[in-house]
């Protein structure tokens, strides 16, 4: 009803209708405030740092420096690089747990939701410090599989993109998989039995009936991970032992070492750009909004 209302113009709506949009709208401004005040401002604030030069003048320098400075480049094209192999990772990983999770009963569904939020129990820092442990040369990886005979020497996963990639995965995979576990449950199971009972082979069902169902839960989690990835500072610093220089950590050598807040924040505007464009990309082309519809 209030959704026909709102629908209405002005002048046919009843009054008492009126006065609760109204109210509703003052209960609204405090928290729209607190938005204004936490997160435009200091994005409008950065916006202006960008364009600033040390003088004090409006200037381009920053942001043609980006385009002109090998650096900014290689570690620009690293970090796209990183967030789209952790993507990759998560979205084939997530989604044979995912798949696999509608094919198990109740009691072991609760079990691996939980098992896969156990995570979120551990700050990032403390799970980062734990692959620390696992994949140097002697940690307990390469003693497996030397002890395995996998391997005839420990391999180089620390100090490397490698290790990064490693944590990343590891952190990201969670929100991957809760998404797309949504999506598959959405799925109806009558489809599947239809095209089954039409003769369709197992691969044919899957591919071309239940698959493309899932396309917005597989969007909805690769934005997410894909977009998280981006900002990803502790794990390639610690993991990455200082050779893996994401935007991120070249961001804060910019701030911390040079207090170079112009080319900071444009770096910083970048991302918020390429993050917006991220996100109006995946709703043109895939209707996201229907993870979330009934």
């Amino acid at each position: 009803m209030s959704a026909v209302a709102a629908a209405l113009p002005a002048s046919r709506q009843h009054p008492a209708e009126r006065r609760e949009q109204q109210r509703l709208l003052l209960d609204a401004v405090p928290a729209s405030v607190i938005v204004l005040l936490m997160l435009v401002g200091p994005l409008l604030w950065l916006f202006a740092l960008s364009f600033m030069g040390a003088d004090g003048r409006p200037t381009l320098a920053h942001y043609a420096r980006l385009f002109e400075d090998a650096s900014y480049l290689r570690s620009f094209g690293l970090t796209v690089w990183m967030a789209l192999v952790t993507t990759a990772v998560c979205a084939t990983a997530g989604y044979v747990l995912a798949y696999a999770m509608t094919l198990m009963p109740r009691w072991a569904v609760t079990l691996t939701l939980a098992l896969v939020a156990l995570p979120f129990w551990t700050s990032v820092l403390v799970r980062t410090y734990a692959w620390l442990v696992l994949l140097q040369n002697r940690g307990i990886v390469n003693n497996l599989l030397l002890k395995a005979e996998a391997i005839s020497e420990p391999l180089k996963m620390m100090h490397n993109s490698t290790g990064a990639l490693v944590g990343m995965v590891h952190i990201m995979l969670p929100f991957m998989v809760f998404p797309l576990y949504a999506a598959l449950q959405k799925v109806d199971p009558d489809h599947v039995r239809a095209a089954a009972g039409m003769g369709a082979s197992p691969t044919f069902t899957f591919w071309r009936v239940f698959f493309p169902q899932t396309l917005a839960g597989i969007a909805a989690g690769c934005v997410l991970v894909f977009v998280l990835s981006l900002g990803f500072y502790i794990t390639p610093a610690l993991l990455g032992g200082g050779r893996t220089i994401v935007m991120s950590i070249l961001i804060e050598h910019e701030v911390n070492s040079g207090m170079n807040w112009g080319p900071a924040s444009a770096m910083a505007m970048l991302f918020v750009a390429l993050v917006l464009g991220i996100f109006v990309a995946a709703g043109r082309f895939v209707p996201v909004e229907r993870l979330f519809q009934k």
